[in-house]
Formats: structure tokens, sequence, C-alpha cells
């Protein structure tokens, strides 16, 4: 069926076009019985506005992007929530596209969204992204660029991050507390900055406690959909090289449900022999036997901040105001499960 139109409204009205449209949208200088008359034919005939011709007018096209390396982590499927909750509110629409962690692939869908016009682009970078004039090119088109979790600091946009320096040395520090001595890393791929940060805060934490660092302590981990078998396999690869280490901080929760897994199996208990914390909180961790430590990273509120900035900077654009970039820090905690020990200094 040919949608109905503003037309063919006025037209069984025996009335103008331009008044169809003010009637529908409560004009003063349309009278209420035309306004209900417009506005029953309306619903009667299914009328829908034409959003083309209306994102032309406002030029608003009233859809956002949002590109994440993988959909099925716990903590991005936890933004996406977060995004939409908020988009929703202001009636935009959020399309959603995974990069798999490639460079070329988000190169090419950053493309994409500039050529659907959204009104604005978040973005958590993949892991081997080495160029950044993809996403400077959307900043030069004045389009507002959120980046959140994994960002690049040499771009200059807004930021919803956490402080994971802070977080990976609070979690070590837990390690060091309960009494571990020779503490592993299983840390995330090489270039990630929250990767960075988590390995230094680790290391930060050891040489903090008078700890020597071992780099052949720290072993990579890609994090991408294989992080549960990197997992069992780094743990059985440490084990076979360093049979003294107590304790390992492992830089996202899936990496670790592995290693707890592989352990496991070996009958290698924890945390009596080796200890472990985690990073995220996904729902896993609180339900694998031993329950996991891990580093409560607020990824809904991620979502919702990473929408109200990028909303904000919309309306600012729209109203021809300065536009302010902000650097949005959360806030996380450590929630201490039956992977780690007592804390040495809370014991009577």
């Amino acid at each position: 069926m040919k949608p109905v139109t503003l037309s063919d409204i006025a037209e069984r009205l025996n009335i103008s076009i331009t008044t169809v449209s003010k009637a529908l949208k409560d004009y003063p200088d349309v009278s209420p019985k035309t306004k209900a008359l417009v506005k029953e034919l309306a619903l009667t005939l299914n009328y829908r506005p034409n959003s083309f011709a209306v994102n032309l007018r406002t030029k608003e096209s009233k859809t956002i992007g949002l590109i994440i390396p993988v959909i099925v982590h716990h903590f991005f499927s936890s933004v996406i929530k977060g995004i939409i909750s908020q988009a929703e509110k202001k009636g935009y629409l959020v399309i959603i596209l995974q990069s798999n962690e490639s460079y070329e692939l988000e190169k090419k869908q950053i493309d994409l969204l500039i050529n659907q016009r959204v009104d604005g682009i978040i973005i958590s970078l993949a892991n081997d992204t080495v160029d950044f004039k993809h996403l400077n090119d959307v900043i030069s088109l004045d389009k507002p660029l959120i980046m959140f979790d994994k960002i690049a600091k040499l771009v200059k946009c807004s930021k919803v991050i956490i402080n994971d320096r802070q977080a990976a040395y609070d979690a070590t520090q837990h390690l060091i507390n309960t009494g571990c001595k020779r503490i592993a890393h299983f840390r995330g791929s090489l270039l990630p900055q929250n990767s960075i940060d988590r390995f230094l805060g680790y290391k930060k934490a050891l040489v903090d406690n008078g700890i020597p660092y071992d780099p052949n302590l720290v072993y990579i981990c890609e994090c991408d959909d294989k992080s549960f078998e990197e997992g069992k396999k780094n743990a059985i690869k440490l084990l076979e090289d360093h049979d003294d280490v107590d304790g390992i901080f492992i830089n996202t929760d899936l990496v670790a449900i592995g290693a707890i897994a592989a352990f496991n199996d070996l009958g290698v208990k924890i945390p009596e022999t080796i200890s472990i914390v985690g990073f995220s909180n996904w729902f896993m961790s609180s339900v694998i036997s031993p329950t996991l430590t891990t580093v409560d990273q607020p990824g809904f509120e991620m979502g919702k901040e990473a929408f109200k900035q990028l909303f904000k900077e919309i309306r600012q654009r729209k109203n021809n105001l300065p536009v302010t970039y902000e650097e949005i820090v959360l806030k996380t905690s450590l929630v201490k499960r039956e992977s780690t020990k007592t804390e040495l200094t809370n014991r009577v």
C-alpha cells in the first residue's frame, strides 16, 4: 500500500497542505476544529511523517553510530544497553557495528556511518588500530565523536573511561595483601591504551611493594572471541614455566575463567596454590567455581555517559555554541570472591 501523504489528507479535507502540516504540529493559527479533523483523519489513514524529508529540513538524521570491537563480550553488551537506554529517551536510533578488532574494518565502518549521515559516533577502538586519521576525519567534518574504554589519547574528542591504571594497581595490591609474592600478569594486546595502563598499574604495585618486576611473568592475550581458550593455554604454560607463581592478575574475566578451568582440570587449588583476580565483573565470574575476584567495570553506566555527552555535543553544534570536550572518568571497585585469600591486614 502506498504511504499516506500530507497531500492525501489535504485533498480529503479540501484544505491546503500547509494547513495540514501546521495542524499536525499544533500551530496556534489553525483552529481547534481543523486540528481535530486533521489529526483524526491522519490517525484513521495511519499517516506517518516522511522522516527523510524531516531530516533534510532539520539537518538531523536522529541516528547515531556505535562501533565496538566485539558484541559477545559482557562488558560491551552492557555498554550497548546503557547507550540504547538513553538514546530511546531522546528519539535516537542506534546503528551498532562490530569491528572484530580490525583496524581496516573499523575504517570502513567510519566511512559507512559518515555516508549514512549519522548525527554522531561512539567508538571503542579495535586492538590493532594503529593510525587515527579516520577518527580525525570525523572531527574535521564537525561531527561529534565520543571514545570509550579503548581510546586514543592523541585524538581530540570527549572520552568516557575508567582509571585502568589505578584499578589494576588495586587488583595487584589485593593479591599482595593476601600474601602473594610471585605475581604473573595475563595482559591484553600491546596497542590498546587500556591494556597498557592495566599493565603499568600491575607493574607499579609490584615496585611499590618491593617485589621485583619479572617480564617473564607477563603473558599476552589478544582478548578476542578466543579469550577463554587463551586463558587455558596461558595458565598451562605458566605452570610449565614458573611453578612458583602464587598469584595472577588477568586483563579480562573471560581469560581468567579460562585459567580457572585449566587449573581445575589440573587439580591446582585456587586460592590455596594460586590466587586469581580478573577484570570486568562479568556474570560468569560469580557462578564459576571458585567464584572470581574481579574489578567491577561499570559498562552500563559508561554507555549512558557516552550517549549523554554525545547528545550534549550534538545540541551545542545545532545551537552554534562552543563545543567542550570532556574526559569522564567513572569509578571502579574490587569485588572480592573465592579466587583470592583473605587479606592479611584484615586478619585478627
